[in-house]
């Protein structure tokens, strides 16, 4: 994936902030061609311009709300019609849920389990028969720490969204070893990007006093698993603590911390 091998174009969807555009930018500088998915047009736009004059790649973009129902569906036939190929598809797009979930939006409820779990899951399916057929692909499905917990007390839906992610990739991988294609899930922990005010977590504990990373050094190590066709991927020695003190039993203790952790301070 440099400019010295094959061409490729990487699909990353929520590129316009965050982890997504750190690993836009990490895949122009490798030399990738790049379809760009966002819901603000102005914001990607920008993206598009840098890219293009830092490193000479195509830039697409496709702006695009994929909570939408069938919104996945209809932006793969787009892509098809304009004869865009995917060799690299990054699933980062994703949204967040802070609260009781009596009290949640019914409808924003919905857009959130659409974007994390269904559109995820669509775009991985339309991108595979393609990467089978050239023998090549790479999917990096963005989850989170989050999918490592017995579940989230004031995030429970969200919580099982990345389970899903998580669950849903490493069996995946698994179906598709020996073809060329590798599924790899990336399970960041808190990280400096607009997640925590967008989702209403802000004021938990969690959020206050887990060290956050920095998006860049987690698309950096991003980067390097997909590259080498890593099933998993948690970045961060909090983050790895985390992960594997959530599965430890009994798993009602990590379900008692994370009830204290998602609490507002």
């Amino acid at each position: 994936m440099t400019r010295n091998g094959p061409s490729r174009t990487a699909l990353v969807t929520g590129a316009s902030s965050g982890i997504g555009l750190e690993l836009a930018r990490l895949l122009a500088a490798d030399g990738c061609d790049l379809v760009l998915v966002a819901r603000q047009p102005r914001p990607l736009a920008q993206v598009a311009d840098e890219l293009r004059a830092r490193h000479g790649v195509a830039a697409h973009c496709y702006p695009r709300d994929l909570s939408a129902p069938r919104a996945a569906g209809e932006l793969w036939t787009e892509l098809a019609r304009a004869g865009l190929r995917v060799d690299i598809l990054v699933n980062n797009a994703g949204v967040g849920l802070h609260g009781l979930l009596q009290t949640q939006d019914p409808d924003a409820l919905g857009r959130m389990l659409e974007l994390n779990v269904v559109a995820l899951t669509a775009l991985t399916r339309l991108a595979l028969p393609a990467m089978l057929e050239r023998r090549f692909g790479r999917i990096l499905n963005v989850a989170s720490l989050a999918a490592y917990q017995p579940g989230g007390p004031r995030m429970a839906a969200y919580y099982a969204s990345k389970s899903y992610v998580l669950s849903f990739s490493r069996g995946l991988a698994r179906e598709l070893s020996g073809t060329g294609v590798s599924v790899t899930a990336l399970c960041p922990g808190p990280t400096r990007t607009l997640f925590e005010q967008s989702s209403g977590s802000q004021a938990t504990a969690l959020y206050r006093w887990v060290p956050k990373l920095p998006a860049a050094a987690v698309a950096r190590a991003a980067r390097r698993g997909m590259n080498r066709g890593a099933s998993v991927l948690v970045p961060g020695v909090v983050a790895k603590v985390l992960a594997f003190a959530g599965e430890l039993p009994p798993r009602r203790i990590a379900l008692e911390v994370n009830r204290l952790l998602l609490k507002d301070v």
